[in-house]
C-alpha cells in the first residue's frame, strides 16, 4: 500500500499535517520530497508589522511600563 502524506520537520521529528490511519509500530518506508513553501506558511509578527502602518508614540520602548500599566 502506498499513501502520501504531507509532513513538517522541526529539526528532530517529522509531524504529519493530517491524521495517519496506522497500527502502532507499523513499520513503514519514507521517502523526502521537499516541496515548495505554502501561501499560508507562518510569518513572524516582525515580518508583517511594517505592512500594517502602526501608529504609536515615539518613546513606546523607552516607557513601556508608563503605557502598559499606567505608571
Amino acid at each position: 500500500m502506498v499513501e502520501k502524506i504531507t509532513a513538517i520537520f522541526n529539526g528532530k521529528v517529522f509531524y504529519p499535517s493530517e491524521p495517519i490511519v496506522l497500527p502502532t509500530n507499523t513499520r513503514v518506508r519514507i521517502s523526502i520530497e521537499i516541496l515548495p513553501p505554502s501561501e499560508h506558511e507562518t510569518v513572524s509578527f516582525l515580518q508583517t508589522a511594517p505592512s500594517l502602518s502602526l501608529q504609536g508614540p515615539s518613546d513606546w520602548s523607552a516607557n513601556i511600563d508608563k503605557y502598559l500599566y499606567a505608571k
